[in-house]
């Protein structure tokens, strides 16, 4: 097996013969002059969008030019300001990398008699967006409540509009499992970055996120129900050659983590990196309400490198590496029998890209990425009611390029894509407690007396490797016509692995603003083609999988072996957005998917073990909206609303399902899956009481999925899950765990020296009612596990 080191050489050879970097974001010149165009040194310029919490400044050179690059594409308001002339404010709409530049000639003070100080409206709403897509910038959510524990930006993820809340850190985007594409400096990534499964992105290194859930852009595909835009921090056209962070923090359950950041840049050049570890007794989400060995630990590291080789050229470079061992939670009679599994978590990710200006209207861009995923679980003596051992690699190649046009009305977008996904796997299984498949059991499975060592049985062994391509073809071209702005995109998959495919997909979307009002309509249709889950998906589509699978079960099917195939979709959205003055906006929307061979994953008994599996069609309706209150300013706060129905289909295809009733479950009529849920409400305060002091609290109410439909009277007499009875209504229909309402809250101050930070220390409490609640209980698909308790956590930050 490739290990991270050999990974790591491989891949540095691969982009020095390259040299290839990613851009998928603006970059802005502002020229500053007087009344007789000369220029004006000195000149402050601020760039800021309320909405997001995005705000950079800069201060104008000799030429009189201050420049702004990693910009997310966005509508923006500038503030330009010199002792002796008026503040005047632009609004600039960013909507590509080509790049873009502002000419401002300033008015003398005492030739203007008022000064306009209010805001654009175009920065509370989006007139161009004709589909859902929420922004957000790092300084919004390094104040919300995050505890050391937290490991991945899928918390951030879940103060946004569309998501239902799942164990460790895992995310359901609009009734999907979790379909997420993460677009880090232009790497895709569509693994799932969950805690269990896979080493999730560090939030700390990220500067700006756009999510798209509704009129996903052509140019992504593979898993796209949600695509998160990363915009990673940089040090190009820094004020410093070096500068950074060091921070500590403590929590209960043993927790502590440590974080180091540096970054700075000298004229072509800029860098950023980031490396950080933690330990934690209760790394991950328990599976019972004792929290019985689950420790673990992580380390994480990113690094960009960004160089203008000329005035048309940009060259950047990215690493992301990460690892993580750790327990797999007991129940408690495995605690009893000294069962001490633990899994193993690495990858390695190296990206880069090229960007070149061709003119003032064109750019290209050609992006390469390489990324290697393994997972190890060990087994041990103790194991019951089940043994395991696994050791997988997935690894995905990825090279694109792009070409940008802005003409008139017209910005267009075209490119093509190549994705490669070597798998291998290794898995064994063997049946240790003679209760498990009892032959008195009314859920006694002939098919698994053979792995079955309590009755002279064998494990079960797999090993398997191969290799799939996904080739891709997109167009793209927004059009502005008045008050109206039409997206018309067209995308070209081309899928070979264990299920072949191809599809034409058109994305289609129009908003209209009505600019008296601040409002802005909007509809669109898309067509997706979302590829299967590559984690595990050689032994879920093997026969030796299918063999587990009960005889009666395996007749109903008509005994044929079925591969899984890639989830076709149809997806129709309505959208609303309004601004309320200069103080507020709100953003509504309904949207319909419906679905063939639903993707979707089951969870191996609790462990980090996942086996992709489909499910022949589903519908899903939906209402979801957000909220933005006194965006900017010393008090605000977010409201996001989603709602969820999702209804599947059987029979299913794939997975590794062991026991009779799980089979039967899936092979039934139409059911309402765990992915749905009635309502989740979540939003985020933030109040500044001075620049350095702040203060800021969360509250999440999840109205609950849907559980296993399991017999009151037998958890009842179950000693490992009697006492989560008052947790789940097991007799609603379907069954769910019961509501909660979470608080989390967080306090801070920052010491500054001349506007530059100096140190800061904030506290936090999670849960602050320490309710006690369940994500899941006994599902098919994930599980049993439990909302973590209080837990009260303390930070400190010294800068350089």
């Amino acid at each position: 097996m490739l290990r991270p080191r050999a990974a790591v050489a491989a891949a540095l050879l691969h982009f020095a013969a390259t040299g290839l970097l990613a851009q998928g974001t603006a970059t802005l010149t502002v020229e500053v002059s007087d009344p007789l165009q000369n220029a004006i040194p000195g000149a402050v310029v601020t760039i800021e969008n309320a909405v997001t919490g995005l705000k950079r400044e800069a201060v104008t050179g000799a030429t009189g030019e201050a420049r702004f690059s990693n910009l997310p594409f966005r509508n923006y308001e500038v503030i330009l300001f010199k002792e002796g002339f008026a503040v005047e404010r632009r609004t600039v709409n960013l909507r590509s990398n080509v790049p873009v530049s502002l000419e401002v000639a300033l008015r003398l003070a005492d030739e203007v008699m008022q000064i306009d100080v209010t805001g654009s409206l175009d920065t509370l709403i989006d007139p161009e967006a004709t589909g859902t897509r929420t922004e957000i910038n790092a300084a919004s959510f390094e104040k919300s409540p995050n505890p050391p524990g937290a490991r991945g930006l899928e918390g951030v993820l879940l103060s946004m509009p569309g998501f239902a809340a799942n164990a460790n850190g895992a995310i359901h985007p609009r009734g999907a499992h979790n379909q997420m594409t993460f677009v880090v400096d232009g790497m895709p990534i569509s693994d799932q970055l969950t805690g269990a499964f896979a080493n999730a992105v560090d939030p700390s290194i990220v500067e700006s996120l756009d999510l798209y859930t509704g009129n996903v852009p052509a140019e992504f595909g593979n898993k796209v129900s949600g695509v998160a835009v990363v915009t990673t921090r940089t040090g190009l056209n820094s004020s410093r050659l070096f500068q950074g962070s060091h921070q500590v923090s403590l929590a209960q359950f043993d927790t502590m983590a440590s974080q180091t950041q540096f970054t700075g840049g000298s004229g072509k050049i800029g860098y950023f990196a980031s490396f950080n570890a933690m330990k934690s007794n209760r790394f991950l989400d328990s599976v019972s309400l004792d929290n019985l060995h689950n420790g673990g630990n992580l380390q994480r590291a990113y690094t960009r490198l960004d160089y203008q080789a000329s005035p048309k050229d940009i060259i950047r470079l990215g690493v992301m590496s990460g690892r993580s061992s750790f327990q797999l939670a007991n129940l408690r009679s495995q605690h009893a029998n000294l069962q001490n599994q633990r899994q193993a978590l690495e990858d390695i990710s190296i990206s880069g890209g090229w960007l070149r200006t061709l003119d003032a209207r064109s750019t290209f861009e050609v992006n390469s990425s390489f990324r290697n995923a393994f997972a190890r679980l060990f087994p041990s003596l103790g194991d019951t009611p089940v043994t395991a051992h696994q050791a997988r690699r997935l690894g995905t190649y990825n090279l694109n390029a792009r070409y940008n046009r802005v003409s008139g009305r017209h910005t267009w977008r075209g490119g093509v894509d190549y994705q490669r996904f070597p798998l291998r796997e290794h898995f064994n299984f063997a049946i240790t407690s003679p209760d498990f498949n009892g032959e008195a059991d009314e859920e006694f499975s002939p098919a698994l007396v053979p792995y079955d060592l309590t009755q002279g049985g064998d494990w079960f062994r797999f090993t398997g490797r191969a290799a799939g391509s996904l080739s891709s073809a997109f167009l793209q071209d927004t059009m502005r016509m008045g008050r109206f702005v039409v997206t018309l995109g067209l995308r070209y998959d081309y899928y070979r692995f264990l299920a072949r495919g191809a599809q034409w997909q058109p994305r289609v979307g129009l908003a209209y603003h009505l600019k008296e009002t601040g409002t802005v309509f909007r509809a669109s249709y898309n067509r997706t083609y979302q590829t299967p889950p590559n984690e595990n998906l050689l032994l879920a589509n093997s026969r030796e999988a299918e063999s587990l699978v009960p005889p009666a079960i395996r007749d109903t099917l008509g005994g044929a072996s079925f591969v899984i195939r890639p989830e076709r979709q149809n997806v129709y959205e309505l959208g609303l957005q309004q601004a309320i003055g200069p103080w507020a906006s709100i953003n509504g929307t309904f949207y319909h998917k419906n679905s063939t061979d639903l993707q979707d994953n089951d969870n191996f008994l609790d462990t980090g073990i996942i086996f992709p599996t489909s499910l022949a069609s589903a519908r899903v309706n939906g209402a979801e909206g957000r909220v933005n209150l006194f965006p900017g300013r010393r008090f605000s706060s977010t409201l996001s609303a989603t709602h969820a129905r999702v209804v599947v289909n059987p029979p299913f295809t794939g997975g590794l399902f062991l026991g009779s009733a799980a089979v039967e479950a899936l092979t039934q009529g139409p059911f309402i899956i765990d992915h749905d849920q009635r309502l989740s409400l979540h939003s985020n305060s933030v109040y500044n009481f001075t620049r350095s002091l702040w203060m800021s609290a969360s509250v999440r109410h999840d109205s609950g999925l849907v559980t296993n439909p399991s017999s009151a009277d037998d958890v009842a007499i179950d000693p490992d899950f009697f006492d989560m009875l008052p947790y789940v209504n097991l007799e609603s229909d379907p069954p769910r765990v019961r509501p909660r309402t979470l608080l989390d809250w967080a306090a801070g101050y920052t010491r500054t020296d001349d506007t530059k930070k100096r140190w800061e220390i904030a506290v936090q409490v999670t849960n602050m009612t320490n309710r006690t609640a369940l994500y899941n209980f006994q599902s098919i698909f994930v599980g049993t596990r439990v909302v973590s308790p209080r837990a009260a956590s303390l930070r400190f930050r010294y800068y350089w």
